[in-house]
């Protein structure tokens, strides 16, 4: 049906609904009824309209007929109906809000005040009731009109008030004129009203909170009382009736330990409690708050302090099942047990509005800490946010949404029967047909038709987002029978199934897993947790089941058990994503360095539940984004920290899970891993900065520029690797101290700056360490100062350094620091490394240096790839001897050492492109090595698993032929390095 035209007469309404009264003859009374008081009180156009046949005149009466509340509105008031014949419902509730920002008046009493709100509240009533009836405003634009009505609404209540107790001495504001500027109170919104989701007769939950440090009572201590009492009557401003009606009821239990606390509460005590004991409901809560009154700064300044409560640092499963144990004591005290149409109540009742909301809010707190675009107030924007994310997919976020608002579009027609806070389908059939057409349907039947699949796929949706699917049938047939080994570990059927799925030992089997239940490990210590793995035991027995040994894997996956700090969150997430047990399974039986690093921080899992995980190599701008977002809600120094190893234990920990799953080539793992080095060392360095010149100030002119070797330096790291580095400085000439309250001279300051870089990295925290630090590659090694003054450091190499010095360099890459200063240590060692050098000398010492190393550190199996004759080494120092004899373009300085055999001219000598192949074929077993055990040196020592990935990186189709190729391979890399170099001098 298109949209009805306004003709002559017709309201500025629009809108294609045709609403049909409940009973004709009714209706006709209504409207001569009307038409009479038009008349008397000179409403000539309404007159008009209703005396005539135009179709807005039978909606009109169809409306007044369907909804007694509307019906109310329009005789008490209808002058408000000739209004719209001259404005859009639109502009004229626009400029009724608009009036309302305007409120209080200079000569208003309270009760003037009370009067002209809730005429306003009518007058918004009336447009945005027929404009939604006539199907002219979506549910989207009313709640956005209704959530700013009130909002406008509680903010001329409190200027009221603060004026008020201002002129009665009680508080001094700052600005008289302008109460609400720098008075340091504020309302929060919270809900719907926070979220700009308010519903036609909705409650409106706020907070009321206050900074104490304001000074707005001469007593602090007067502070709790005075403004308590405030609220008290800003509320009954707002909820009490009276003959015009009343504005909005008030509920104020949301603010922090209502039993406990005054209405009006301080910042501090609000922080304190939500620090301490703040729970998951307070931060779903919290989602939507927003500052609708008073001082908006300082409610924007609050939100952000604890923004850290509510986005917490690792990804919160534990929430979801908080979530869901909340919306199962809500159906089970309402009594919300199926999907029907009358009695139904489509807020609380299964397939609700509720589940929408709480669908997208648990999926916003697992993941919000790690990405912030989720933290949207709106429903419908969360959902959108999620599927961009690829945390849902496309198809239900827009399901949800749509169901969404036919189901609100369907709240405010309940509502408009009697403007009651109701969410309840009437039992009574004539009643519901009047629901029906108020929400634009025929009648009870078109309404159901519509209306019932609706709840019934936010059913589905919701119920899918958990593991207690409201008691659905378990997806294998012996389910049960494995749950059962938590309470024996003799049960007949669950020892017969675990032989099925293919364990060998299933007795013994069943007595480990029984283990799990009795309480001995600190991951299986509480109930809860206890509970929440009897729900995952047959997943968990099933996954482990397809590993190549699965008595072996299930043991493995034992002693990670044992090595778990805490349980809860663990089995929440394996719960909420049982497709990230087989990879699970997987680290756990191949990777150990991998299943260490979950064992000892369970939270670094996290990133593998990223949607992004499977689709994307993060790059160093995107890694930024990321790290950058994390640590905006750091709280301080420390914080800072641990978010950052939090963040670099989950992007190496992602890395090397991507190598075992063949996501990623492994011979891209050494940029990866590099990146996140890069990103991290670009946030430490000025961090540590700044918390230093805290207490010892700034030098005059300082410059700092961290310089990568190493590994690091040619962006070849492995997931074990430490990080070499060189910090460099100068500063003004003349600089004599710092300006701090605890002055050092430079040398002392740079040195004491580098010291606290390396605690930095290195000081053990909850969250680990963020890397081991290697400085001894600095001019004079260890007996050097800690820090390099460039100018020091020019004078060393051009008069002191050794070749293997020059050789390291090679590998030089700057990493952090000031741009302009990091381009001039960059520039110097071009400078040093483009020298004319004696080729034959430094061939003999290139030479010399391999064979001190292979005498004093002779490989220790025929895995040792650093150590072996034709290994890494050997094609390292063929890579460093092209740059330093200028037969590579010293341009490749810093590069992979693979980019730089590539590229090098060895002559007849060797091929260079044959090298780079072997180093890129080296690289991926010893990439993928990194992951496994430590000092292993034989493929037979190797993981099942992670010698097969060893073997397809290098195209062989068995493990046991892997040595041999090596041993091929690396004779002739040393043939090669011979034809080079010479053979290394006895």
């Amino acid at each position: 049906m298109g949209e009805i035209a306004n003709g002559d007469g017709g309201f500025l309404i629009g809108g294609a609904n045709r609403p049909s009264p409940l009973d004709g003859d009714t209706a006709q009374r209504w409207r001569a009824d009307l038409q009479k008081l038009a008349a008397e009180r000179g409403l000539e156009n309404l007159d008009r309209l209703l005396s005539g046949d135009h179709l807005d005149a039978e909606r009109l009466v169809a409306v007044i007929d369907l909804s007694p509340h509307l019906n109310a509105i329009v005789f008490k008031d209808p002058e408000w109906l000739e209004e719209l014949t001259k404005g859009s419902s639109a502009d004229l509730t626009r400029e009724t809000i608009e009036t309302v920002a305007g409120l209080p008046g200079p000569d208003e009493t309270e009760q003037t005040l009370m009067a002209a709100l809730r005429r306003a509240r009518r007058r918004v009533a009336l447009f945005l009731g027929l404009a939604d009836v006539f199907g002219a405003a979506t549910p989207d634009a009313t709640t956005r009109a209704l959530s700013d009505f009130a909002a406008t609404a509680v903010g001329a209540a409190l200027r009221f008030c603060l004026r008020d107790l201002h002129a009665r001495g009680k508080i001094v504001l700052p600005h008289a004129e302008d109460p609400e500027k720098g008075c340091g109170v504020f309302v929060l919104g919270m809900g719907k009203l926070g979220a700009h989701e308010l519903n036609y007769s909705s409650d409106i939950d706020v907070i009321v909170l206050y900074d104490e440090r304001q000074g707005l009572t001469e007593d602090p201590l007067d502070a709790p009382e005075t403004l308590s009492r405030m609220v008290r009557r800003l509320t009954r401003i707002l909820a009490e009736r009276t003959g015009e009606g009343y504005v909005a009821r008030v509920d104020l239990r949301l603010r922090p330990d209502p039993g406990a606390t005054p209405v009006a509460v301080s910042t501090a005590m609000a922080l304190t409690y939500y620090e301490g004991s703040g729970r998951d409901w307070e931060r779903a809560a919290m989602i939507k708050a927003r500052p609708i009154a008073g001082d908006v700064d300082a409610g924007e300044r609050f939100l952000k302090e604890i923004t850290p409560f509510v986005w917490r640092k690792y990804l919160d499963f534990a929430a979801v099942a908080a979530i869901e144990d909340m919306k199962q004591r809500i159906d089970r005290h309402r009594g919300f047990d199926t999907v029907g149409l009358k009695g139904h109540n489509v807020k609380l009742g299964r397939g609700g509005i509720r589940e929408v909301e709480f669908f997208a809010q648990a999926q916003q707190l697992i993941a919000g800490g790690r990405a912030p675009k989720l933290r949207r107030r709106r429903t419908d924007e969360a959902l959108a946010e999620l599927a961009s994310g690829g945390w849902i997919d496309a198809a239900t976020a827009s399901e949800l949404t749509e169901d969404y608002w036919l189901l609100r579009r369907v709240e405010h027609a309940i509502q408009m029967l009697a403007d009651e806070q109701s969410h309840t389908l009437p039992e009574d059939a004539t009643k519901l047909r009047a629901v029906a057409r108020l929400a634009g349907f025929e009648g009870e039947e078109a309404l159901g038709e519509a209306l019932l699949p609706c709840l019934k796929r936010v059913d589905r949706r919701f119920g899918r987002l958990f593991t207690e699917t409201r008691g659905a049938p378990s997806a294998r047939p012996d389910d049960e029978g494995l749950r059962r080994l938590s309470r024996s570990d003799d049960d007949g059927e669950a020892i017969a199934a675990l032989k099925v799925l293919g364990y060998g030992r299933p007795e013994d089997i069943a007595r480990v897993v029984h283990g799990w239940s009795l309480g001995r490990y600190k991951a299986t210590l509480t109930s809860t947790a206890r509970a929440r793995l009897t729900e995952v035991l047959p997943t968990l027995i099933a996954a482990f089941a397809k590993a190549p040994d699965p008595d072996n894997a299930l043991m493995a996956f034992d002693r990670f058990l044992a090595g778990l700090p805490s349980g809860i969150q663990f089995f929440s997430l394996i719960a909420s994503n049982p497709k990230i047990l087989e990879l699970l399974a997987a680290v756990i039986t191949s990777a150990p360095a991998l299943r260490e690093t979950i064992a000892a921080r369970p939270h670094v899992f996290d990133a593998l539940l990223d949607p992004a995980f499977l689709g994307e190599v993060p790059t160093r701008d995107l890694l930024r984004e990321r790290l950058s977002a994390f640590l905006g809600i750091a709280r301080d120094y420390e914080d800072v920290l641990g978010r950052l190893r939090i963040f670099a234990s989950e992007q190496r920990f992602l890395v090397g899970a991507r190598m075992l799953s063949g996501i990623v080539e492994a011979d891209e793992a050494g940029p990866a891993f590099s990146n996140i080095a890069d990103v991290v060392l670009e946030a430490t360095l000025p961090a540590v900065e700044a918390e230093f010149a805290l207490t010892h100030g700034r030098i005059p002119g300082a410059r700092t520029a961290l310089l990568g070797m190493g590994r690091l330096g040619s962006r070849e790291l492995t997931a074990s690797s430490d990080v070499d580095l060189i910090l460099f400085y100068d500063h003004d000439e003349g600089a004599e101290s710092s300006d701090g309250k605890r002055p050092l001279a430079p040398s002392a300051y740079f040195a004491r700056l580098t010291q606290r870089l390396i605690a930095a990295m290195t000081a053990p925290m909850r969250e680990g360490i963020l890397y081991d630090v290697d400085f001894r590659l600095r001019p004079s090694g260890n007996k050097g100062p800690l820090a390099t003054e460039l100018g020091a450091f020019r004078r060393y190499q051009e008069g002191e350094a050794w070749t293997w010095e020059r050789m390291a360099l090679t590998r030089a890459r700057i990493v952090a620091g000031d741009p302009d200063f990091a381009g001039e240590v960059a520039e110097t060692i071009r400078v040093i490394l483009a020298e004319p050098r004696e080729v034959e000398q430094t061939t003999k010492d290139v030479a010399a240096m391999r064979q001190r190393i292979e005498a004093g550190k002779p490989p220790r199996g025929p895995l040792d790839l650093k150590l072996l004759p034709g290994g890494l080494i050997d094609l390292e120092f063929l890579a460093q001897w092209a740059l330093l004899t200028q037969n590579a373009d010293l341009g490749l300085c810093g590069a992979p050492s693979e980019a730089v055999l590539a590229a090098a001219d060895f002559g007849p000598a060797a091929d260079g492109k044959a090298l780079a192949r072997a180093m890129n074929r080296f690289t991926r077993i010893v990439q993928l090595l990194r992951l496994g055990p430590a000092d292993v040196r034989t493929i037979a020592a190797v993981p099942v698993g992670l010698s097969r990935a060893i073997a397809r990186a290098v195209d062989l189709d068995d493990p046991e032929k892997v040595e041999a190729w090596l041993a091929a391979e690396t004779e002739r890399v040393r043939a090669a390095f011979t034809n080079v170099l010479g053979a290394p001098p006895a």
